[in-house]
């Protein structure tokens, strides 16, 4: 479940925050950049919540943009400090997509397209540590571990009782095929994927091979939505160095689009339950072969 004090989350709207106070005063980040003697990318980071905001920085940008309500001062400074927190997720250490979990561990819905595999909130153990390992071959076994520990956590945002994660998957035929883990793993993943379907909070469809091209066909992304108005939908796209978040509105109504192309060529709910299950029955058929 989420906790009450998200640094993720602070963060971002914080950064909002600030950029809405130097907007208002009419200056650019390049102008304030100049006049705290600091680095233009510090100001977009900072603004972007993908930097830490101490309260010094804070305190330096409200005397900037001469914001003398102390209210507000203090109330930004309280986010800042709030902002600092650690986490869940940071008990495992460094993880490399720290930012994506702060945001779906405070999301209210998320809707996600997968052409490869099962997404991670959907995923069995077994499958789970058989795709980190065959996706991180140098990885120590303690690192995979580890991986799995916190994808296994993450996963309790689905599995709430008190406001639940409302979850939209499109999964590309490409997903069930793979044999992650082997068959009788993938027997297990599909079971699994069937039965969480059933959650009525949980919608799964399959974009089978003989759709053909489609608006997918670019690659993977999430749109995370939140439950307060001022924070802003999020769209990830998970890269292999580095991951694109992308909160403009323009941008997240294009990607929302798509999606709702995608679920209209998709199969139906019913349609992608019985292909799960004839899939699963598939691999059982050629393990007893």
């Amino acid at each position: 479940m989420a906790s009450n004090v998200n640094p993720t989350v602070r963060r971002r709207r914080l950064g909002q925050e600030l950029r809405r106070l130097r907007e208002l005063k009419g200056m650019t980040a390049e102008e304030v950049a100049e006049r705290l003697l600091v680095s233009q990318s510090k100001i977009s980071r900072l603004e972007n919540g993908r930097r830490s905001i101490s309260q010094r920085d804070v305190r330096d940008l409200c005397g900037v943009y001469e914001v003398e309500d102390h209210r507000i001062v203090d109330s930004l400074m309280q986010m800042a400090k709030d902002s600092r927190q650690q986490g869940w997720w940071h008990a495992f250490g460094d993880i490399p997509y720290s930012v994506y979990i702060g945001l779906e561990t405070d999301a209210a819905s998320l809707r996600v397209y997968e052409p490869q595999v099962i997404p991670g909130l959907l995923q069995t153990r077994a499958y789970a540590e058989a795709l980190i390992t065959g996706a991180l071959p140098e990885t120590a076994t303690t690192d995979i571990e580890k991986r799995v520990q916190v994808r296994v956590r993450r996963q309790e945002r689905i599995n709430a009782e008190d406001s639940p994660l409302r979850m939209w998957a499109v999964l590309d035929e490409a997903t069930l095929r793979r044999a992650v883990g082997g068959k009788q793993a993938m027997i297990e993943q599909l079971e699994h994927l069937e039965a969480m379907s059933r959650l009525p909070h949980v919608t799964i469809q399959v974009m089978p091979f003989s759709m053909g091209a489609h608006p997918g066909v670019n690659g993977q992304y999430a749109i995370l939505e939140f439950p307060d108005a001022a924070d802003s939908s999020v769209v990830y796209i998970e890269g292999v160095t580095s991951d694109l978040y992308l909160e403009k509105a323009n941008d997240v109504q294009k990607y929302s689009v798509m999606y709702e192309h995608l679920r209209a060529q998709a199969l139906n709910v019913d349609q992608t339950r019985q292909f799960i299950s004839d899939t699963a029955k598939e691999y059982a058929r050629s393990t007893s072969s």
